[in-house]
């Protein structure tokens, strides 16, 4: 399997081999707990700090960007070549771009190709029924791409949705999900539970939702609309909890493809670019899960804008 035949499988899958593609993605991520280097806890997966993870941000259903971040980082020929490498998805695979449903279709194939090195988190544009953003325009492109029987393809993933893990933790170094810190967390299980304590605690919201916000100290509420806005005091707290050094999400367009907020302690990736969001680039990260950092800048040299 190449990236170029991803791609043309892409374009080429029907309605049925589409659906079945989703559903056994579902059933993996449903009867797995863990791998070789990994655990998972609750929808938390637990990372050993060995080996390089590709880090990818919101795609958003631009083929073309996860295309050019498979090649540019090489990931297939490192897997055939036996090193130690995983992929790592912070969410928002569709919605915005035309090529939701191609883009789906790649990253599921990768996870059932390497179950064990391909981590797909949620994001807020897989939310659950009461998160969802609007506008919500999967259900076009899949009507567009499949034509009748679309609603059954998207019945199957609003199951994927849920079976979505929250977030990657690399003790004492990083932790990675889609959006923000639960503000009210008081132990780990309140990020591998967040789904199951959903909607009586604001835990799942803020973490599919939320936004760093620099200069400020607490939470404030979000122009989005759910989640929040949350300070450099709420972040160095639930660093702590976790036992993590820095913040990776995605969530937020930049312009340069990342940025670096809370003095270093959180790290934005937006890996694509162009229409509909106009950022000049995209931004991916190729991470030494080894590497002990003190904050976001020491990663710096490490992410590759495009």
């Amino acid at each position: 399997m190449g990236v170029s035949e991803l791609a043309r499988g892409a374009l080429e899958v029907d309605a049925g081999e589409f659906r079945s593609l989703v559903s056994r993605a579902v059933e993996l991520l449903s009867s797995r707990s863990g791998g070789r280097s990994w655990r998972l806890r609750g929808r938390l997966v637990e990372l050993s700090a060995v080996g390089e993870a590709v880090v990818v941000g919101d795609v958003h259903g631009k083929l073309e960007d996860l295309v050019h971040v498979l090649r540019d980082s090489r990931f297939l020929d490192k897997v055939k070549e036996g090193e130690d490498v995983y992929l790592v998805f912070l969410g928002d695979y569709g919605d915005r771009g035309v090529q939701g449903p191609e883009v789906y279709y790649v990253v599921l194939r990768l996870l059932l190709e390497f179950p064990d090195r391909v981590f797909l988190l949620r994001g807020n544009h897989e939310g659950p029924s009461d998160l969802m953003p609007y506008p919500h325009d999967l259900p076009f492109h899949l009507r567009m791409k499949f034509g009748e029987g679309w609603e059954n393809v998207y019945g199957e993933l609003r199951r994927l949705f849920d079976a979505l893990y929250t977030a990657v933790l690399v003790k004492g170094r990083y932790i990675m999900l889609h959006g923000g810190v639960p503000s009210g967390a008081e132990s780990i299980d309140d990020v591998a539970y967040a789904h199951e304590l959903h909607p009586e605690k604001p835990h799942y919201e803020e973490i599919l939702w939320s936004d760093p916000e620099d200069g400020i100290s607490g939470v404030y509420p979000s122009p989005r609309g759910a989640g929040k806005l949350f300070g450099r005091d709420v972040t160095e707290r639930f660093l702590r909890l976790v036992d993590a050094k820095v913040l990776i999400r995605g969530h937020e367009p930049c312009d340069s493809g990342y940025k670096v907020n809370h003095d270093g302690l959180v790290l934005t990736l937006f890996s694509m670019k162009g229409a509909p969001y106009y950022n000049s680039r995209g931004a991916y990260l190729l991470l030494d899960l080894a590497k002990d950092v003190e904050n976001a800048f020491d990663l710096l040299d490490f992410v590759r804008s495009f």
